[in-house]
Formats: C-alpha cells, sequence, structure tokens
C-alpha cells in the first residue's frame, strides 16, 4: 500500500516520526512524507495562493520511499505531494500523530483533520490521528493502533470521499478501555482574550481559554476520550444537511424568494 503522511505540527514533530517509522516497518507498506516546515496547527483548510510554496527533500528515519517539507499548509502538502512529489497514485494519506485531540467542532480548525479531508476531496481513503495532551505523549500507542486499523481498510467498505478522525488517549495500552465508532461532540471554549501590552507600550491580544469537558453526550468521541475510550468518527466533508433541506423546501413562499430580473 502507498501511503502520504502529513501532519499539523510540522515535518520535525515526534509524532509524525514516530507514525511514519512504524507504518513503514510493515513490509506491505510504501511510505512517503510531506509535511509542513514548521507548526500550522489551526489553519484549518487553508492553500498557499498568494506567495510560492517551497519545497525541499529531507533525511528520515525508518525504510521510508521518501521525505520532503514545505513551506505550505498541511492541504498544500498533501495537494502537492499526491499532484506532484509521489511517483505513483497514492492509496492512503495519514494525518498525525497530532499533539492533542481534535474532536467536535475543533475539527473545522484543525490542520491534522484538513490534511485527512484534502485526501477525501482527492477521492483517496485518509485517516487523521490524534492523541490527549495531558503528559508526556505517548505516541507509540497511537502508531501501533494505526497500524492495525490501516489493515483493516480493504475490506472496511468506507465510503468514497470519507475519512476517518481517530482520537486515542494519551494513557497505557492496559488503560486503554476499547475502541468506539463515535459521532462528533461539541467541544466547546470558554474563549476569551487576554488583553497585553508589548515592550513598546502597545497592546495586543491574546486568544486564550480552554474546552469545557462537562456535558458531552455518550457516544461522542469528546465523551470516549473523556473515558479513555479509542474514538474512531467517520467524516464526510460534504456537510449539507439533508433534514434541514427537507423542511426548508417545504416552507411556504421559499420557491418564490426568486430576484426580479434586472436586479443589482
Amino acid at each position: 500500500m502507498r501511503i502520504l503522511i502529513s501532519n499539523d505540527d510540522g515535518v520535525w514533530a515526534r509524532g509524525i516520526r514516530v507514525l511514519a517509522e512504524r507504518v513503514a516497518r510493515e513490509p506491505e507498506n510504501e511510505v512517503y512524507v510531506v509535511a509542513p516546515d514548521r507548526e500550522r496547527s489551526a489553519t484549518g483548510h487553508a492553500l498557499t495562493l498568494h506567495k510560492p510554496l517551497r519545497v525541499e527533500e529531507i533525511e528520515m528515519d525508518g525504510n521510508l520511499k521518501g521525505a520532503w517539507w514545505t513551506t505550505g499548509t498541511p492541504s498544500d502538502c498533501v495537494k502537492f505531494a499526491v499532484g506532484h512529489l509521489v511517483p505513483e497514485p497514492v492509496d492512503l494519506v495519514i494525518s498525525g500523530i497530532n499533539s492533542g485531540p481534535n474532536l467536535g467542532g475543533e475539527i473545522l480548525y484543525s490542520g491534522t483533520v484538513s490534511a485527512a479531508m484534502e485526501g477525501a476531496f482527492l477521492d483517496i481513503p485518509s485517516i487523521a490521528v490524534s492523541i490527549g495532551s495531558e503528559g508526556h505523549r505517548n505516541y507509540e500507542l497511537a502508531a501501533e493502533f494505526i497500524v492495525k486499523l490501516v489493515k483493516l481498510l480493504p475490506s472496511s467498505g468506507l465510503g468514497r470521499r470519507l475519512f476517518l478522525n481517530v482520537n486515542v488517549p494519551n494513557t497505557s495500552a492496559d488503560k486503554v478501555k476499547g475502541v468506539r465508532v463515535t459521532r462528533l461532540g461539541v467541544r466547546a471554549y470558554n474563549d476569551r482574550f487576554e488583553k497585553r501590552v508589548d515592550p513598546r507600550g502597545k497592546v495586543y491580544y491574546w486568544l486564550a481559554g480552554e474546552a469545557i469537558e462537562e456535558g458531552e453526550e455518550e457516544g461522542t468521541d469528546a465523551w470516549c476520550m473523556a473515558h479513555n475510550i479509542i474514538s474512531v468518527t467517520p467524516i464526510a466533508f460534504n456537510m449539507t444537511d439533508l433534514l434541514m433541506k427537507e423542511k426548508l423546501e417545504a416552507w411556504d413562499g421559499i420557491q418564490h424568494l426568486n430576484l426580479p430580473i434586472g436586479a443589482q
């Protein structure tokens, strides 16, 4: 299987190196790494359109077929790798291992998730993988789980233009209480902007706040992570609310809201 690995923590991050080395250890895998040259967390699905994209080949440990950094975003990395760097069609995109979870509404901001979503855009089966953020990161546990998950994919019937968002508790294997297929939680934050003053006396603001852990429903990704359960959530980038679409179509008068001809 030809596998492309990317992330948003940057090509020098330990998470991507542990993942790439472990996945490449499987004899059936042909692994390529293309990742940002620095941390690009919370970049969402941004693409580099207004400045040059620079790329450099690097050496990485493990039985890899090739590794590069780019000055672009995680989405840039996947798009450029699939279209230019990897010599043959990519069978699977894996993004991670992210340092910290990507749960609920956070996936709309996440560069890690966006790299997997770019793979889905390109009609390539994809996985985003993250671990909990407390204490020393046990990337090895997440990497082992992903290797096992990858072996299931050929017979999984994974739908087109869909990816899996995986969150692994940051703990030891003996403390993991199983694996569940989940739906997205809420993952709300008590956001606040801290007002500060720089050494020149100029005011600036820093976004701060913490996730609100209470109130997540059982069966969601956030609930599972709080209970040391590995979460696997299938995500489709087509976010149309089909139930609401039916309700809108039934609204009286909505079909007659066309603007008059010649309206500006």
